[in-house]
């Protein structure tokens, strides 16, 4: 075999690069950073998070696009794309690739090492098949590539890389997840985003998209069908490494929700603006508002972000694009995420049925979703919320004295908005700890005139009435025909919904 001229197979990465604006090597002198028989991977954060495989071959780094990654498992077939020739110096560059520019994102070191091929490597790549050695800081042992038929007019590459049955080969562990860092100089993204000093800007907090009540999910496949979560709304936003956490009334929470800021930040991208729900789980991994609540008080380290939408991701705003798109790129975007990250999956089509298990399992409820919508601000039909259990936000409009000596009161008057009118729903007076009954006494603003547009005499005449300012979230088993609730529990203060939004019928009460 011939070996091919380095500077005419470097051609291509030169006419794809502006090296005025770019710090990656123009490949000016051969073999300047690898010796013979050299190989890098290097982890590059783009539009979509891939792994790059380059062999040193003929003066030049041959390379592919290893979409999710190499794996250790010999059964698993990974797509690898062939992709134009790399410079030797190529194998040395780890760094940020400047907006606007060819690959535009992070590039990481992720494995460097040695490798030698069975055989004759440029003779097998032309024949579309070759094994080769790897002896890396990472990956060790037997490999092979192997090349797919084009299919159509398909211009590209399609190669398959799988590892070889070897003393190296583990099926037990995914290297993806096993090493995050950089091996030359221990940095993740974020960092190599912050060293060179080209953060994209933080995206600009929006108001959630919101759904409407339904007594039934609705049926169909251009549904999307989400487990309904019972937390706090949250809109993240984060670039650069760095992150903010909002609610859904667009309160800057980053300081309560350090620890999911955070997490958000270390995610393979340059910016994006994420939408989803703050948890807490019980023992059986279900979302329990109490426990939320606790774990803020006591700044617990076991809040979990589950995530349901992406708005923005590096730079480019996707909300017009239809949902199950959006989706698939926030899955994407997740699929390495730390562990505070929880990808909310879906189910498409049979709504009544999901919403049957959701309900044996104690869940709160679904949300349905139209598939082909785009993310609209405010409450839509295109996002439907149906609930297994009573739960609801009242505004608190009064209360009742105790009469034992040491309790702030002894039930709390709630209600909830009927246009300007806020409608009498009942007295609260079970489901409070000390601690809640000093933290509400401390935040009611007492007033003389009565809040609420219509109440019972016998209940306004030993009533204490309040400014409808604080949200409290109920449990309870049912409504009377005249809304009033039987058995109501108190759950917890909801501080990130406004008392105004608290509304009948078209609200609910629900949190998405």
């Amino acid at each position: 075999m011939i070996a091919r001229s380095a500077t005419a197979s470097l051609a291509a990465y030169r006419a794809k690069r502006d090296f005025t604006r770019t710090r990656e090597p123009r490949g000016e002198t051969p073999r300047a950073a690898a010796g013979q028989g050299a190989y890098v991977v290097q982890k590059h954060r783009a539009r979509r998070t891939h792994f790059d495989l380059r062999l040193e071959l003929d003066g030049a780094l041959e390379s592919w696009a290893v979409t999710r990654g190499p794996s250790l498992d010999p059964s698993e077939k990974r797509l690898a794309v062939r992709t134009e020739d790399h410079p030797l110096d190529y194998a040395g560059f780890e760094g940020a690739i400047p907006q606007g520019e060819y690959g535009a994102g992070e590039v990481m070191l992720w494995d460097r090492g040695r490798w030698s091929p069975v055989g004759d490597a440029r003779s097998g790549i032309e024949r579309g098949h070759f094994k080769f050695t790897l002896a890396g800081e990472r990956l060790k042992g037997g490999f092979a590539l192997t090349r797919l038929p084009r299919r159509g007019k398909e211009r590209r590459e399609n190669w398959l890389l799988v590892k070889e049955k070897d003393r190296f080969a583990d099926p037990d562990v995914d290297p993806i997840r096993e090493w995050t860092k950089s091996v030359v100089s221990g940095r993740g993204f974020a960092e190599i985003a912050a060293g060179d000093a080209w953060p994209a800007p933080l995206p600009k907090f929006r108001a959630p998209q919101l759904a409407t009540l339904a007594h039934a999910p609705p049926s169909g496949a251009d549904w999307l069908h989400e487990i309904k979560f019972d937390g706090y709304r949250a809109i993240v936003a984060a670039a650069g490494g760095a992150a903010r956490a909002y609610t859904r009334s667009g309160l800057d929470w980053t300081d309560r929700f350090a620890r999911i800021a955070e997490a958000v930040a270390q995610l393979p991208m340059r910016s994006a603006l994420v939408d989803g729900e703050i948890v807490a789980t019980d023992e059986c991994g279900r979302s329990d508002f109490g426990r939320l609540q606790k774990a803020l008080e006591a700044r617990a380290d076991v809040l979990i972000f589950y995530v349901f939408d992406l708005l923005e991701i590096d730079g480019e705003d996707i909300s017009k694009a239809p949902l199950v798109e959006r989706k698939a790129r926030l899955a994407e975007l997740t699929r390495e995420a730390p562990a505070a990250i929880r990808y909310s999956d879906h189910l498409r089509g049979g709504g009544p049925r999901f919403l049957e298990e959701c309900c044996r399992m104690k869940l709160e409820g679904v949300v349905s979703k139209r598939a082909d919508r785009p993310y609209v601000s405010g409450r839509t039909l295109s996002w439907i919320k149906t609930k297994c259990v009573g739960r609801d936000e009242f505004v608190v409009g009064g209360y009742r004295p105790s009469a034992k000596d040491g309790r702030a009161f002894a039930s709390l008057l709630i209600g909830e908005y009927e246009g300007r009118a806020l409608r009498y729903r009942g007295r609260v007076g079970a489901g409070f700890s000390e601690s809640d009954l000093a933290r509400l006494a401390a935040k009611l603003r007492e007033r003389k005139i009565s809040p609420f547009a219509e109440l019972p005499r016998d209940i306004a005449r030993a009533a204490r009435f309040v400014e409808p300012r604080l949200v409290v979230e109920i449990a309870y088993a049912e409504r009377t025909s005249d809304g009033v609730l039987r058995h109501p529990r108190f759950v917890a203060l909801r501080e990130d919904k406004p008392a105004k939004e608290v509304a009948a019928a078209r609200d609910g009460g629900g949190k998405r």
